[in-house]
């Protein structure tokens, strides 16, 4: 029976797939370049475009991920059906979320998948652990967004659900492995996409 540790797991085969060096730049450091000063209606407004900016920047990275794929993993059949429609949805939902940010929204570094994004395998096993991921990042941020940027959020997450239950459906795992979804903090979502190295300077 799948246990919480089968999302572990996956989220661990994504950072190996990782390649690290020089011109590297952390997450959070992109992030604390962008935030912005208090918002004229105070806290609530400020903190919903930190956690969304936030949003943004993973869904820039999925984004990424999915065209390098489909220029150079070699995907064929469902796997390429997959990530050719994951890809589209990824480009819609950064679309959105740059226009609830408007002017606010930040500036994306450049990223770079190397060996995540060079066959099948290590696409598909990155997919699965990318999309793990984002929607455990959706989950932990709930409770700081207000109800309209919760709404908007909401209808993100439930997408990127579906896309992971997909890819694991395609590798034969089951589509939920798990009774509820794990949450985690944007420390801990930052530092496991620091340590892949696909974000670039």
């Amino acid at each position: 029976m799948a246990t919480r540790t089968d999302t572990a797991a996956s989220r661990d085969r994504f950072l190996r797939l990782g390649l690290a060096g020089i011109g590297t730049v952390t997450l959070g450091a992109v992030l604390a370049a962008g935030v912005p000063r208090l918002g004229r209606s105070g806290t609530t407004q400020a903190r919903d475009v930190e956690v969304l900016n936030y949003a943004l920047l993973l869904g820039e990275l999925q984004a990424a991920f999915y065209r390098q794929a489909l220029r150079r993993a070699k995907l064929t059949g469902e796997l390429r059906e997959y990530a050719e429609v994951v890809q589209g949805h990824k480009e819609e939902h950064v679309q959105a979320l740059r226009q609830a940010l408007g002017g606010s929204a930040r500036d994306i570094p450049r990223f770079a998948f190397g060996s995540a994004v060079s066959n099948p395998k290590r696409f598909a096993a990155t997919a699965i652990a990318i999309e793990e991921l984002g929607v455990a990042a959706y989950n932990g941020q709930a409770a700081n967004l207000s109800k309209p940027a919760l709404q908007a959020a909401a209808a993100i997450v439930s997408v990127n659900a579906r896309h992971a239950a997909w890819i694991r459906a395609i590798q034969d795992k089951k589509p939920a492995s798990q009774p509820t979804d794990e949450a985690m903090t944007r420390r801990q979502v930052l530092a496991e996409v620091d340590r892949t190295g696909f974000v670039r300077s």
